[in-house]
């Protein structure tokens, strides 16, 4: 566990001092935490390149692709739309969420299928956060049929209809507002006031 500590610290602070060098070879290393720990350093130093977040993405250590989807959102070169059908929950949970802060309209239909159908509520849920950031048409569908899922789901698909209009958006507002859920209630009764 020092060594672990070490280096972690090591690639922390080799971001801190621009010292590529350092930081480029901890990203050879065994630990997960560290190699993450490296991207970041070379992040802060302006040194981090599209090989190195996707090369990041195929990491065998799926904390480190999860950490990697966030390195990603300003790399319009990479392509993190493959992560939703990661077998992990947490790096398709981190790919929706990368995908929704760069807005990627190409990713709606997969974002889509993610929010009717993974396993995992909350990579439902960050589907739908994200298809509702990107506000595009094609994704509202999936937005609506989250409506009947579980009250997280339900609450982050009320927050998602704000870039939406239309009657069908009302309807679900209005069955929103009376929610056995008084979290979904709340963010209903927000966007209707709005």
């Amino acid at each position: 566990m020092p060594a672990l500590k070490n280096a972690k610290r090591e690639a922390v602070l080799a971001g801190h001092h621009a010292d590529e060098a350092t930081a480029r070879r901890l990203l050879a290393d065994e630990s997960a935490g560290v190699r993450a720990a490296a991207r970041r350093a070379l992040r802060r130093m302006g040194a981090l390149n599209v090989g190195d977040v996707a090369g990041a993405l195929t990491d065998p250590d799926p904390l480190a692709r999860a950490a990697a989807c966030a390195l990603a959102v300003g790399e319009t070169g990479v392509d993190v739309a493959p992560l939703l059908d990661d077998p992990e929950a947490r790096v398709v949970e981190a790919a929706a969420w990368a995908l929704g802060e760069r807005g990627d309209v190409s990713a709606v239909p997969r974002l889509s299928a993610v929010a009717r159908s993974h396993d995992d509520s909350l990579c439902r849920e960050a589907a739908v956060a994200a298809l509702g950031a990107i506000g595009d048409e094609s994704g509202l569908e999936a937005i609506l049929a989250a409506m009947g899922d579980r009250a997280t789901v339900r609450r982050r698909a009320v927050i998602a209809l704000a870039p939406f209009a239309g009657p069908e958006v009302d309807a679900a507002l209005e069955r929103a507002a009376t929610d056995r859920d008084w979290q979904v209630r709340q963010a209903a009764e927000d966007l209707v006031t709005d």
